[in-house]
C-alpha cells in the first residue's frame, strides 16, 4: 500500500463523515466499501490530520467516529 493509495482512500471516507453523521466502524465500512486494512489506514490518515473525533456512547457501550473541521480565523 502506497501513499497515494491511503491518500484515496481517507478522501472516500472524508467524504463520508463530511455530513455529520457519527459512524460505527461496521457502517462506515460497509458504506465505504474500504476493506479493514485501507478502512484503518484511511482513519490513521484522517487522525493524523486531526481531521477525526473520537467518541465513545456509554449508553450503547459502542464507539463512533466523526470528521471535524479544523477552520482558523485569524
Amino acid at each position: 500500500m502506497d501513499r497515494d493509495t491511503i491518500h484515496a482512500c481517507a478522501d472516500i471516507v472524508a467524504q463520508l463523515l463530511d455530513n455529520g453523521q457519527r459512524w460505527g466502524y461496521t457502517e462506515l465500512k460497509e458504506a465505504s466499501g474500504l476493506s479493514d486494512r485501507d478502512l484503518n489506514a484511511a482513519i490513521g490518515w484522517l487522525a493524523r490530520e486531526d481531521k477525526l473525533q473520537f467518541m465513545t456512547d456509554q449508553s450503547q457501550e459502542r464507539d463512533f467516529v466523526c470528521f471535524t473541521l479544523n477552520h482558523y480565523i485569524g
